[in-house]
């Protein structure tokens, strides 16, 4: 990661170096009405390529004393979406309003406007009649890559340019792969935007905490619930993080790291019961912890990571009908978003809940899982004329008609103040950053919302296993004192599915 004075993160990508500055043949008044004279001032030259600023259209504001260029092609490019009644048709309208409230009306958009971190932002032309007569490179470039009209070897181009009559470092900033490896064979020195990406270690350490103590404070803990190891001791750990204590290698009892810089036991009950349904009991450690963050009252998100098979899902829904059905929440609200594997099956006929009825199958499936009879060789309940004529009910459907269980499509969220209800996003690894908050700022007072999935399963074309939904809300929420989160690494669904999470 490269440590510019700048709050945006980016990541850079070894390239040779970026040609040196050349006797240009245009002249001062071209250069200035082009772009590529360098404002007053020390500090970067970042190209933004379209797609950062489709990304997240704040970026504009993060650079602070460096200086932004924008590529007019870029500008052309964003026109195209602007129309779009989509999320990226909403951040190029986003994008168009800031640059419009950033240059004014006044302003000489070819100069260099004053933004409020120190740094400067300008609009950077690229006129291959003039600039190509005065340029190797970019004779070079084209040589490489003949066609003129393609708005990446435009921004290319526009780069290559900007390097040769500015101070360097110039940097072109994308989050296309294809564009940076083109970048890089022809020596332009590119990074990809990092500000929503977490750490590495951040969305693949999944392993517990271990904390040794001797045998007077184990048994001390195991005694009262409670202990303070001081903070030298705990050092690097934060608020509702779980850790396993240990004293010798069969001594160990997990714990919970409280507000109060305690460390304290768990609170899970021997089973999660739901009345005339399956009663689940936790298999291991992890959903033990899992079970007491579901619990706890205090904690009103929980985030999880768990690889196929190893109850996440379940165990959440279980808890979630525990809640309910113990009078602390309304109801429970069961989504996940709408993202294939693999090809799509085209449209699907029916109504709204038809539609959804294959993308929802998974919780549907849990649900009638949770809430059968435990004794199947019970007296069946006396079934009215309408039931015996139509489909057979599932234990579920009274309550969803009443409201108190909600399966639903996350494409309807925005809007809505969700209060007193158990929330839990499956999937949630399919979500942007964005969707993400969407989700969060809909949770009112007295709802609990839990969000699961595997960032290694990713179906979304525009997020990876860094810049997810799931670990993101993950990373900005650590901390805070009403926030969990757990990692669930034994699979429980059978051995064939344990083995094929591993190994294949």
């Amino acid at each position: 990661m490269v440590e510019a004075t700048s709050d945006a993160q980016v990541a850079p990508n070894m390239v040779s170096p970026m040609p040196q500055k050349t006797d240009a043949l245009l002249t001062t008044a071209q250069l200035e009405n082009f772009g590529l004279k360098s404002p007053e001032g020390f500090g970067k030259h970042y190209v933004l390529d379209t797609n950062v600023l489709l990304h997240e259209p704040g970026c504009l504001t993060r650079f602070q004393d460096n200086h932004l260029c924008i590529p007019a092609d870029v500008l052309s490019e964003l026109d195209r979406f602007k129309t779009e009644q989509t999320e990226r048709g909403a951040n190029a309208r986003r994008v168009h309003r800031k640059l419009t409230e950033i240059f004014g009306p006044q302003a000489q958009v070819t100069k260099g406007v004053p933004t409020d971190g120190g740094g400067t932002i300008r609009l950077v032309i690229y006129d291959p009649s003039l600039c190509e007569k005065s340029s190797k490179e970019l004779r070079r470039f084209h040589r490489i890559f003949p066609d003129r009209e393609r708005v990446d070897h435009r921004i290319l181009a526009c780069t290559l340019l900007l390097a040769e009559h500015v101070d360097p470092p110039v940097v072109l900033v994308t989050k296309d792969l294809n564009m940076q490896l083109k970048a890089r064979a022809v020596g332009i020195t590119c990074e990809d935007y990092l500000n929503d990406k977490v750490a590495p270690q951040d969305s693949a350490n999944r392993e517990m905490v271990r904390l040794t103590l001797d045998q007077n404070e184990l048994q001390r803990f195991a005694s009262s619930g409670e202990i303070e190891l001081g903070v030298e001791r705990t050092f690097g750990l934060h608020v509702n993080q779980y850790v396993l204590l240990e004293a010798g290698e069969k001594q160990t009892i997990p714990a919970r790291l409280a507000s109060n810089e305690k460390l304290v036991r768990l609170v899970v009950p021997e089973v999660l019961r739901i009345p005339d349904g399956n009663h689940l009991k936790p298999l291991n450690l992890g959903q033990k912890c899992f079970i007491d963050a579901l619990l706890n009252p205090e904690i009103s998100l929980v985030t999880c990571f768990g690889q196929a098979g190893t109850g996440k899902t379940l165990v959440a829904m279980a808890a979630g009908l525990h809640g309910v059905f113990a009078r602390e929440f309304n109801g429970l609200t069961v989504s996940r978003p709408v993202v294939s594997m693999g090809d799509q099956m085209g449209y699907l006929p029916g109504s709204l809940e038809e539609k959804m009825r294959p993308w929802l199958q998974p919780i549907y499936d849990a649900l009638e899982l949770l809430m059968s009879p435990q004794n199947p060789k019970r007296p069946k309940r006396k079934r009215n004329k309408s039931e015996s004529e139509g489909a057979q009910q599932k234990p579920y459907d009274d309550l969803m008609n009443q409201g108190i269980i909600e399966v639903e499509a996350l494409a309807y969220i925005r809007g809505r103040s969700i209060p007193n209800r158990f929330f839990i996003l499956d999937e949630a690894q399919q979500l942007t950053p964005k969707e993400a908050k969407t989700v969060v700022t809909r949770m009112s007072k007295g709802s609990k919302l839990v969000l699961v999935g595997d960032p290694a399963q990713i179906d979304h074309p525009y997020v990876d296993s860094r810049s997810n939904g799931l670990v993101f809300t993950r990373q900005r929420m650590r901390g805070q004192s009403f926030a969990a989160h757990v990692s669930l690494n034994r699979g429980e669904r059978s051995d064939l599915a344990e083995a094929g999470a591993r190994l294949m």
